[in-house]
């Protein structure tokens, strides 16, 4: 049991200076003022702190993405310890181009190791290929029967995406729908969109000519280029939600194309931000060639937090939403995630003035305190 004196609470929304009382997994009470004494009830001081909600970060390789540059570029597994220390205290894991050396069941495996350790982590069955891989040899059975699968993956206007048909696109979506229903789980198909010129064109193609609701579908990476970012504007304005990565270019990072979005009057609502974070990036020149290749970090995420508040001069409230609560409703996991409510789960960060990041609990246990990690991974 932890109870948090006098913090500044950002749940998102505002919430002023309040008493937090955790017990468990969950947050039991907020209030003005809380008094409770035993020696079992660690005590927390949030004078000149900020309680915001742990961070979701949507789109990890928890297992490890690249490869593309032969077996020497396959990038380790994620350790617990870099997840907790961008303020990360839920994620979900996917792969990437490669479906061959890496496995669905090795995703799972991951999963399950990391909530073990401490966090709560889902999965998304497939990568790139289609055939979409999976464990069971069905994507129904993926998401219907195996906890940690919320959806599938697949990849389009990418050089190593797999040319789907729009017939076959249309039939992954429609069975990750049925099985999202049959589960109460999200049921949504991540697209990994690559620079090809075609675009966003093969989902609008599938979805005006299926009955499939616009939210089933959800483009990542959609701030590569100008010309994919204008596809995505119009597509949040038919109700549809794009994702934003860390990482690309400057003029088109999350913050910059948020502000964008904002200044044109766009639905916020609909735009989440993720990472990528142990994924590989990577340039060819016009031969395809691979000529560079790194990994991306999921400290990205926070420090795009940060750069929104302090160099786009976002509110705290405004900018914690893209990396909380528009996920969390995303991906059917609101109010549990994405917010700090009395009965949500006691996933917080306890922040100084700078945005630094100085306590995180998950799941109500402390993971990191006064800027000292508790917890590590296994085999850290």
């Amino acid at each position: 049991m932890i109870l948090i004196k006098n913090i500044e609470i950002y749940a998102p929304e505002y919430m002023g200076i309040k008493d937090v009382f955790i017990s468990g997994s969950k947050i039991c009470f907020i209030e003005n003022s809380i008094e409770i004494f035993n020696d079992r009830i660690i005590v927390i001081d949030g004078s000149n702190l900020k309680m915001v909600p742990g961070f979701i970060d949507q789109h990890v390789h928890i297992t490890g993405g690249g490869g593309e540059g032969s077996f020497k570029t396959r990038v380790p597994e994620i350790t617990l310890s870099k997840l907790i220390s961008a303020g990360i205290t839920t994620v979900v894991g996917l792969l990437g181009t490669d479906g061959i050396t890496r496995s669905v069941e090795n995703l799972v495996a991951k999963a399950k190791a990391l909530k073990e350790e401490g966090i709560t982590v889902y999965v998304l069955t497939g990568s790139y290929e289609y055939p979409t891989i999976t464990l069971t040899g069905s994507v129904k059975k993926d998401i219907i029967f195996i906890e940690e699968v919320i959806g599938a993956k697949v990849a389009l206007s990418d050089h190593r995406s797999a040319s789907i048909t729009n017939d076959e696109l249309a039939r992954l979506v429609s069975d990750v729908r049925v099985a999202g229903m049959l589960s109460g789980k999200a049921g949504i198909v991540v697209v990994h969109m690559g620079n090809g010129e075609r675009g966003l064109k093969p989902i609008i193609e599938v979805l005006t000519t299926t009955d499939i609701p616009i939210r089933t579908i959800r483009p990542t990476h959609v701030n590569r280029k100008k010309s994919l970012l204008m596809e995505g504007f119009e597509f949040i304005k038919q109700g549809g939600i794009i994702d934003l990565t860390c990482g690309i270019y400057e003029k088109l990072s999350p913050k910059a194309v948020i502000k964008m979005a904002k200044e044109s009057g766009l639905p916020l609502e609909n735009i989440t931000i993720s990472s990528d974070g142990y994924g590989s990036w990577s340039n060819y020149d016009e031969k395809g060639n691979i000529v560079e290749i790194g990994v991306s970090q999921v400290s990205s995420l926070y420090n795009e937090f940060i750069a929104m508040v302090k160099e786009f001069e976002f509110d705290i409230e405004e900018a914690l939403k893209f990396f909380t609560s528009n996920i969390a409703k995303a991906l059917n996991i609101y109010p549990q995630k994405g917010t700090v409510k009395e009965n949500s789960d006691a996933d917080i960060i306890l922040i100084d003035d700078n945005l630094k990041i100085r306590t995180v609990i998950a799941k109500g246990k402390l993971m990191i305190h006064e800027g000292k990690i508790l917890v590590k991974g296994t085999y850290e």
